[in-house]
């Protein structure tokens, strides 16, 4: 709490008089982040972006912004385990003021475009966007804990081959690795 506390800039006592636990000063903490990268997506989206640059850029943007950010990284994925832990199982609940899954959603920021993508029939529509999204988030996360020392252009390659692998097989076919060059 005292290292989440100080990546905050407030004191410990503070940290544990503001939030109502951990899990949400972590996901206040981690929000900042994650919203900057959502917000692009609804811009790349508003303007009509090609969705596979889209992805490939937000992606690559996520992987970066684990790789610096790697201790609150972990301390995040650990409140988000810890917190689903404590809960019925199943997708967060919308409107839970606490939970670090709603306060800092990275899901959102590949939805959009992937629910964009199936609706024009771009991509494949199975699997549903958002499992898609979830899919992807859980695997940047666990990559991010457990490879703390790999390129983000790596985990992205990683990503991007089984997103497209998901949305757009076709992508794959031309080279054996498609996203090798991601930044």
């Amino acid at each position: 709490m005292e290292d989440i506390a100080a990546t905050a800039e407030v004191s410990p006592a503070s940290a544990y008089n503001h939030f109502a636990s951990k899990h949400t000063l972590i996901g206040h903490v981690y929000a900042p982040y994650v919203t900057a990268l959502v917000d692009q997506a609804d811009q790349d989206r508003e303007r009509g972006r090609d969705l596979i640059d889209a992805l490939k850029d937000q992606v690559s943007a996520l992987t970066r912004m684990t790789a610096r950010n790697h201790g609150l990284t972990t301390a995040f994925w650990f409140a988000l385990n810890d917190y689903a832990g404590g809960r019925p199982a199943g997708p967060p609940e919308p409107g839970d003021p606490d939970d670090p899954r709603v306060l800092a959603p990275i899901p959102a920021t590949v939805l959009g475009l992937v629910s964009d993508g199936q609706g024009s029939g771009e991509f494949r529509s199975y699997p549903e966007a958002g499992d898609v999204a979830g899919t992807i988030a859980n695997m940047l996360l666990i990559r991010a804990v457990n490879r703390p020392h790999e390129p983000p252009e790596r985990t992205a390659e990683l990503l991007l081959t089984a997103m497209f692998g998901l949305l757009k097989p076709a992508l794959l076919l031309d080279a054996e690795r498609p996203f090798s060059g991601a930044r």
